[in-house]
């Protein structure tokens, strides 16, 4: 029970990555809210562990500041914080991105981020603890053609996570980053521009060593030792998992 007696707060945890983070914390003890967009699905998964959810966008901050009122009440605390939700838009040549698909790359993926400190910091410099895990990618580190946009962001995630590392560490805030490497969640074919077929998965499997995408287990399990005490003394690293696509 890795996680006993903390309280967590993950976004975009009705699926993928965040439904794997999310039952995993669960496991270990912690109160789990969840926050997404399909208010369903979140209830959903939440009820497979007896956590909790609630409706609401990332991109709005009182969504935002409702989401961590809930979770706080919920858990009498607010010790982890993921910020996972994410979205991309379709592989394609750069100059074909829409400015709509462009704003809101950066509505979900940075400006999330944004307000979810404005919320949280504050609540986490009062118990003078916490940690706060933001879901980059190696997109960010060894960015893939006809996804330039997306990559931006994420090298703004793998960034920023640093930078809130060293000014929150006075107060006993831990920030860390995972970054992890295509995976076969919702927005595979987003991410591909083709149709997810064996054929087309295996064009891009093969630019990862050790010959696999990332499961969202593989996410959890980082973002587990990250948010544990047995990562006390480490903060302001981004954790690729990526089964070696950015050596």
């Amino acid at each position: 029970m890795r996680l006993e007696g903390k309280s967590a707060l993950i976004t975009g945890g009705a699926s993928g990555f965040g439904a794997a983070i999310a039952r995993t914390f669960a496991a270990q003890g912690a109160c789990v809210t969840i926050m997404d967009l399909n208010g369903a699905g979140a209830a959903k998964v939440a009820a497979d562990f007896g956590g909790f959810s609630i409706q609401g966008d990332v991109t709005k901050s009182r969504d935002i500041n409702d989401a961590v009122s809930a979770a706080h009440k919920n858990g009498g605390s607010l010790d982890i914080v993921v910020n996972n939700a994410g979205w991309t838009h379709r592989n394609k040549p750069m100059l074909d991105v829409t400015e709509e698909e462009y704003d809101r790359l950066y509505d979900i993926n940075v400006r999330s981020i944004f307000h979810m400190s404005r919320a949280v910091v504050p609540i986490m410099r009062t118990q003078g603890a916490g940690v706060i895990l933001n879901i980059g990618s190696t997109a960010g580190i060894r960015p893939r053609p006809g996804l330039t946009w997306y990559n931006s962001t994420k090298g703004a995630v793998n960034l920023l996570s640093k930078s809130m590392a060293v000014e929150l560490a006075p107060d006993g805030i831990r920030v860390n980053c995972v970054a992890p490497v295509i995976g076969a969640t919702a927005l595979l074919e987003s991410f591909m521009g083709l149709p997810d077929t064996p054929e087309n998965r295996a064009k891009f499997i093969a630019t990862i060593p050790m010959g696999r995408m990332s499961e969202p287990q593989d996410i959890a399990n980082a973002c587990l030792y990250l948010a544990s005490d047995e990562a006390e003394f480490i903060t302001g690293t981004v954790l690729e998992v990526d089964g070696g696509r950015t050596i």
